[in-house]
């Protein structure tokens, strides 16, 4: 399975996004790519003053543009996120598309970003979003991959459900910012990928400052071994490899982690 991951420099202009997105995946036309994965709200800034601007309704301009994407370079299409509306609620939403550019799954975040580092970052995303209520696992002809969006990588149930309902990689659009990106991005994704024995891709956009918000980028994916097999720098740039699912059955025969678990003793559930 070939997967590109394009670390794409936001721009304030909604059809200038989009119209990049179909740019860059024109041009690597010929590399046979099976995936297109996007950064985490590739289509507008990431700052909440703006998300209620930017957000559409699943169906309308942004969704038949991606839509079209897919169906038009026989691709499946993660997209990134983009601000959803739904009635008086906006989610940060990622749709994905098949190669006839059906959409075959949809995930609306479900932890939000509510943070205030001393001397850092200061971000409160549920003055805007609303939280999303299910994991996301979607099936494609190489096998079952999950999905989640940033914030919700940091919590390990989430990626061991995914996990048991049949996820072989990972994907998370995320947008790490210049405090936690250097501090926790690459072993955040190095450790889901070691528990969990699968590959993690983690697809940021560009670092524009520019826009307000500046994103660490560093763009990478990491195999069920736990080793960075690509990573980009901050800059616009392009992921292309290639993954081996057969990989994942070999470490987990090799390292039976996810059979040795203890289910009488423990489980995924709330806490008492």
């Amino acid at each position: 399975m070939r997967i590109a991951a394009l670390q794409l420099e936001v721009s304030l202009n909604k059809k200038e996004n989009l119209n990049r997105v179909d740019q860059i995946i024109d041009k690597i036309k010929g590399c046979s790519i099976d995936m297109v994965i996007l950064p985490e709200m590739f289509i507008c800034p990431y700052q909440t003053n703006v998300f209620e601007k930017y957000a559409e309704y699943e169906g309308e301009d942004t969704w038949k543009a991606l839509s079209k994407i897919a169906s038009e370079n026989n691709i499946y299409l993660v997209s990134g996120s983009v601000p959803e509306r739904d009635g008086n609620h906006i989610y940060n939403t990622s749709y994905v598309f098949d190669r006839n550019g059906k959409q075959i799954a949809k995930h609306r975040k479900m932890h939000l970003f509510d943070i205030n580092i001393p001397d850092g970052q200061n971000f409160k995303e549920s003055e805007v979003l609303s939280v999303g209520y299910k994991p996301t696992v979607f099936n494609t002809e190489f096998g079952k991959i999950g999905l989640c969006i940033c914030y919700d990588f940091r919590f390990p149930e989430l990626s061991r459900i995914m996990v048991d309902q049949g996820a072989k990689i990972i994907i998370v659009p995320a947008a790490f910012n210049m405090t936690t990106g250097p501090s926790h991005w690459d072993i955040l994704f190095r450790t889901r990928a070691l528990d969990n024995q699968v590959y993690t891709i983690g697809v940021a956009p560009a670092r524009n400052p520019d826009t307000g918000y500046s994103s660490w980028g560093h763009s990478l994916v990491v195999s069920p071994w736990g080793k960075i097999l690509h990573q980009l720098n901050h800059l616009e740039d392009i992921i292309i490899t290639d993954i081996d699912l057969e990989l994942v059955t070999k470490v987990r025969s090799q390292l039976p982690l996810l059979s040795h678990r203890r289910f009488d003793i423990y489980t995924v559930s709330k806490p008492l």
